[in-house]
């Protein structure tokens, strides 16, 4: 029984082993492991996975007769391997011991989500009456970014003899964790060496295929009562193996306790050499959990977020595994944001849009974190930029999906696996993503007063962003308006029109809207900036007068497509045709990958109003009503609520949610407009992932976009809150489903401030310090200030 604390699950249910495996991976931010059943090898039910954060290899595959390239995040040798067998006085050995094996008689797994810790718990009973339990215990260490532990104790009920253990670093494992995929090439590890050091030290050596990344695992076991060990390096691996003697009351454990290690560390040394080190002398698993359940306590401090009920449970859950892909382990790092996690294979572990909801949440917490993935992004400025000049434009291009280098790591082909035929994948030329990275820029500046970072790295950026968007609009004179020509919305199903000889379409809203919205603030940071670093920055990207001009034109000159009173997705979205909503419903079901299903039927989602996610209601996402007004007026536009409310009834009706992004940002814009109707799209939201909506998708990754979406959807969404330079300015929706929370932040240069959101009043604790007050914005413009050392109520 899950409580808002833990997460369990009381049964073994094979066929939905891969999604605990998943909601039960354990990380630090450097590396993670999916909570998969340490008897168990990869197969059909279980899939063991350990991901190191950035560690990417290149293989080419050939695909429906053309050669492709992809870029994946490797799938590390397993260290949880433990294998083991009941030796009784008399007779032969039983057989090998596992989830899947006939004398199960109990199995229960329990995230612990305040300690960091999972407990696999397994009761069995043999033919003879003999009865064994075994309870493992992991963790993936949270003070120490290089260790992970796990213990393993067995207990003997009504019988004596011995249980015959197989500790095993497996280095012979594939990337297999997505069917889908299976037709690409799966093996990235190669040069494998296994060996042994003294004090039960195995070690294995491996470097990926290309660019060929050096690798070290060691994993020191100990066995209570102590015994030896009888040690067999093989080809890509090691065994360890002990016979424990067992009786009742009388237990005996084995502890692995594993040490990572990559020759890109910091300090620079060999990795077998550090690794072997480390592992000899780690803590005994007493303290390395209580170091770790520390450190933990201390991210939970920085990172609280109580809602009461069932939506709290989930909601804990999702932070819990943002913090553990993304923790302050990760500033030290040059990685981005994973979309599916450090928890599986999916998108090939590759980087999207996805800090577009993750980073709101980071800002406001831990805001180094923050600083650090946009930092990822800047150190790929130079491929964006190479991007951009092959394309024919100027400025910076970022690509759709990054990874290792910031080169565009888009599949060019894509499998249905409903007709089994693969596609092209035209998906590349999402260009918004170059919007998000700016909007991402500005917004973590406002939220945490970081001036330093946005009129340096972050100022090179966002002009060079702005920079490609003023080269990308071409003027259409007839219009008397820029257009911008050939693109995907963040809708993804329409990558052309029908019947066209070319991918892409017109005038997509959101990615004019948003290109507007970027040219015009980075004509205002160059507004702010001193006149050394304007002038520093003109002369290093070549910025003169007429650039700038143009600049200031497109920005409010960009075409806006409109039908029927509405806002068009896209130029032509209103005549394309009418899909049969309740007639496909009828005949599938579940028709969130509509783009497949037509695709099968020898159809296309292109010739149909069907989106499927939100595309123009983002724009409702991304900036409240007076802002999207604003915006709209800038570019010569009249944007009433009417309109907009309209907007949001006409494209909610033609969206099939096949993405766990679509039913956040609905849940999102319809809080705004709606108040409690929004709730069963937050709901759905909620749900994405913990009962696998999206059918079988959350075993091969979580959505880590999506979960920490939710969470900032109570932040900011239904808080109504915005942290600046002007304090915290706060406006809640009433849903009276989520009645009361609280949730601490940093603001104003205070870290730990706590909000308390009750039915109609709001409390604001400063914690004591030397800095000054904290200045609160309430609805109409009532302005207060909590003093440090204060709580303060208001009503609202």
């Amino acid at each position: 029984m899950s409580t808002d604390r833990t997460w369990a699950y009381e049964r073994y249910e094979p066929e939905r082993e891969r999604l605990v495996e998943a909601l039960c991976t354990l990380g630090n931010g450097r590396f993670a492991t999916r909570g998969s059943a340490p008897e168990c090898p990869a197969g059909t039910v279980h899939y063991p996975g350990t991901y190191l954060a950035g560690c990417y290899d290149r293989r080419a595959s050939v695909v429906a007769g053309e050669r492709v390239e992809n870029e994946d995040l490797v799938n590390l040798p397993d260290w949880t391997r433990l294998r083991y067998r009941l030796r009784p006085d008399e007779g032969p050995p039983g057989d090998w011991l596992t989830p899947d094996s006939a004398e199960l008689r109990h199995y229960g797994v329990r995230l612990d989500l305040r300690a960091g810790t999972l407990t696999r718990s397994l009761y069995f009973q043999d033919g003879g009456g003999r009865r064994l339990r075994v309870v493992h215990t992991r963790i993936v260490h949270m003070g120490d970014a290089l260790l992970a532990g796990q213990r393993t104790l067995f207990r003997a009920y009504g019988w004596s003899g011995a249980v015959e253990v197989e500790s095993v670093l497996d280095g012979a494992v594939v990337n297999a964790g997505v069917e889908r995929y299976r037709h690409l090439e799966q093996r990235h590890l190669t040069d494998h060496r296994s060996g042994f050091e003294p004090g039960g030290v195995a070690w294995l050596t491996c470097r990926t295929t290309d660019p060929g990344s050096r690798l070290a695992l060691a994993v020191r076991t100990v066995t209570r009562p102590e015994r030896p060990a009888r040690e067999d390096a093989t080809a890509t691996g090691t065994v360890q193996t002990y016979r424990l003697p067992l009786a009742p009351r009388r237990p005996a454990s084995v502890v692995k306790t594993l040490a990572l290690h990559t020759a890109a560390d910091r300090p620079p040394g060999d990795p077998r050499t550090a690794a072997c080190a480390d592992a000899a002398r780690a803590p005994a698993f007493p303290r390395l959990l209580a170091t770790h359940r520390a450190a933990w306590q201390r991210l939970w401090e920085q990172g609280e977020l109580d809602v009461p009920g069932d939506a709290g449970r989930i909601l804990r859950l999702h932070l819990f595994h943002l913090l553990q892909t993304l923790s302050p382990h990760t500033a030290e790092l040059d990685v981005g944001v994973p979309a599916r996690g450090l928890h599986g294979e999916a998108y090939r572990g590759h980087v999207f849009w996805d800090e577009l909801f993750v980073l709101p949440y980071l800002e406001l917490h831990f805001p180094e974190v923050a600083r650090s993935l946009l930092r990822y992004r800047h150190r790929r400025l130079p491929a964006a930029r190479e991007a951009a000049l092959r394309a024919g434009g100027r400025g910076a291009m970022f690509p759709w999906q990054s990874a290792s280098s910031g080169r565009e790591e888009t599949q060019e082909l894509h499998l249905n696996p409903r007709s089994g035929r693969w596609l092209p994948d035209h998906s590349h030329l999402q260009r918004h993503v170059g919007s998000a990275i700016a909007y991402n820029v500005w917004r973590y500046a406002q939220a945490t007063g970081d001036r330093g970072f946005l009129h340096a790295e972050g100022a090179e950026i966002l002009l060079e962003i702005a920079r490609y968007w003023s080269g990308a609009a071409t003027f259409d004179a007839t219009l008397g308006r820029y257009r911008i020509r050939g693109v995907v919305g963040p809708d993804e199903y329409h990558d052309a029109y029908p019947d066209a000889a070319h991918p892409g379409v017109d005038d997509n809203a959101y990615t004019n809207a948003t290109a507007a919205w970027v040219l015009a603030r980075g004509l205002d940071l160059l507004g702010e900036l001193s006149e050394a670093r304007r002038a520093e920055l003109t002369e290093e990207l070549s910025l003169d007068d007429g650039e700038l001009q143009r600049w200031e034109d497109v920005s409010r000159r960009l075409y806006l497509p409109f039908h029927h009173g509405v806002i068009s997705q896209f130029e032509g979205y209103g005549e394309l045709a009418e899909l049969d909503w309740e007639g496909y419903r009828d005949r599938y079901g579940d028709i969130r990958r509509l783009d497949r299903i037509l695709e099968a039927e020898g159809d296309t989602v292109n010739r149909y109003q069907a989106s499927k996610q939100a595309d123009t209601l983002m724009l409702g996402h991304l900036f409240r009503a007076a802002e999207l007004r604003a915006l709209f007026a800038r570019l010569g536009y009249a944007l009433d609520d009417a309109t907009w409310s309209a907007t949001v009834a006409y494209h909610l009706r033609r969206t099939s949610h096949g993405s766990t992004l679509s039913s956040l940002v609905h849940g999102w814009v319809l809080a705004r407009e709606q108040g409690d109707a929004a709730w069963e799209y937050v709901q759905e939201a909620l749900l994405g992932d913990v009962a696998d909506l999206q059918g079988g998708t959350t075993g091969e990754g979580i959505h880590l976009g999506a979960m920490a979406g939710t969470v900032d959807l109570v932040q900011r969404g239904i808080t109504g809150l915005d942290a600046g330079p002007e304090g915290l300015r706060v406006a809640p929706v009433a849903l009276s489903r989520l009645p009361r929370f609280s949730f601490t932040l940093c603001c104003g240069g205070h870290r730990g401030v706590r909000l308390r959101v009750l039915p109609g009043r709001l409390g604001v604790h400063v914690p004591a310090s030397p800095k000054g007050p904290l200045a609160v914005v309430l609805p109409g413009e009532r302005r207060f200030t909590v003093a440090p050392g204060e709580e303060r109520w208001f009503r609202l």
